[in-house]
């Protein structure tokens, strides 16, 4: 299993938006897809809205990838 870790600049990203900038799929359709057909858990829990908002602090599983978010160091 591959964990990433994902900073994050601002209060939130949205689910489809994290999958792309983590290059977990190759554009917004691809991502809209793997949510709604259930392929994507948050905090353990299947996730089927696609703009689900994502904080720091959050876990994402696609596949055999986790995405930890983190609250990015240089954000004020």
């Amino acid at each position: 299993m591959q964990t990433l870790e994902f900073e994050l600049d601002r209060d939130y990203v949205e689910l489809k938006q994290l999958l792309k900038l983590a290059d977990l799929v190759t554009s917004g359709g691809e991502a809209k897809t793997v949510i709604g057909d259930g392929h994507v858990l948050v905090d353990g829990e299947v996730e089927l809205r696609k703009a689900c908002k994502i904080r720091a602090g959050q876990q994402v599983q696609f596949g055999d990838t986790v995405i930890n978010v983190i609250a990015d160091s240089d954000a004020p």
